[in-house]
């Protein structure tokens, strides 16, 4: 893919990205989908597949709630690109939970940990060097 396609796909997938998330804030009305964030969009080379990270805080639960109301509101989500995007054709839509929010909390608290059992010595800044 050249630079310049690939430039494209991003700017197209960073349009969805603002599209849906303007549309889950605004026009969609499913509790379900109450404070889940569109995090990434990522498009396939032919621009058939959009893939769609979504992060919400809570559980396994809730995190099976917020794909159910995805699953519901598909449909509506992708007419709302249809209306306010000129694409020759719409990818279909593939939602799914973005884990890095959630492992970078993970590691950020196993490293606490280390830092706290003094395994893995926190480094000295300038600051600390008095």
């Amino acid at each position: 893919m050249s630079h310049q396609a690939f430039d494209r796909n991003q700017r197209l997938a960073s349009e969805i990205r603002t599209v849906l998330s303007e549309a889950l804030i605004h026009k969609v009305n499913d509790p379900r989908l109450e404070g889940v964030v569109i995090s990434v969009v990522r498009l396939n080379r032919d621009k058939t597949r959009a893939k769609i990270f979504f992060s919400v805080v809570g559980d396994d639960e809730r995190e099976r709630q917020a794909a159910d109301g995805f699953q519901a509101a598909s449909p509506f989500l992708r007419r709302q690109l249809g209306l306010q995007m000129r694409l020759r054709s719409l990818p279909e839509l593939e939602f799914t939970r973005d884990d890095s929010y959630a492992y970078g909390d993970k590691l950020e608290r196993l490293f606490d940990q280390l830092h706290a059992d003094g395994v893995f010595p926190r480094e000295e800044t300038p600051d600390d060097a008095s």
